[in-house]
């Protein structure tokens, strides 16, 4: 089985490699572009950000206190939601039995690891 996992994966890792580099190479050049289409537009709006700079700024400034205010809202009802789901878990009693179970399945792998790698002399895998 372990032969058959080692002559598997070079062939996987070639296949990942022919997938990914073009996969790469295009995102590169869409970056690229985008990078030049940001220069070109940031140079033509220059002119036109120094004439109104004294109205931008404060609409700048509001927009990104909302922007900031929206981010915290929304955070704060996550960390609200997170919050109700664990007190409702902990009310039920199941807190408890679901850390017992998570460390009874953990002292489980490790034991069969410990006894894999002392008894067959092989490398245990995670």
């Amino acid at each position: 089985m372990a032969q058959q996992q080692q002559a598997l994966q070079p062939s996987s890792q070639v296949l990942a490699v022919a997938t990914l580099f073009p996969v790469g190479g295009v995102l590169l050049v869409l970056s690229g572009l985008t990078l030049t289409a940001t220069v070109i537009a940031l140079a033509a709006a220059t002119p036109l950000l120094v004439i109104f700079s004294p109205v931008l700024v404060p609409a700048a400034l509001v927009v990104a206190l909302a922007v900031a205010g929206f981010l915290a809202s929304g955070a704060f009802g996550l960390t609200a939601l997170s919050s109700l789901s664990y007190i409702s878990v902990y009310l039920r009693g199941d807190a408890p039995a679901r850390a017992h179970a998570a460390a009874c399945h953990l002292g489980q792998g490790i034991k069969e690891w410990v006894q894999q790698a002392t008894s067959g002399g092989m490398r245990p895998e995670l």
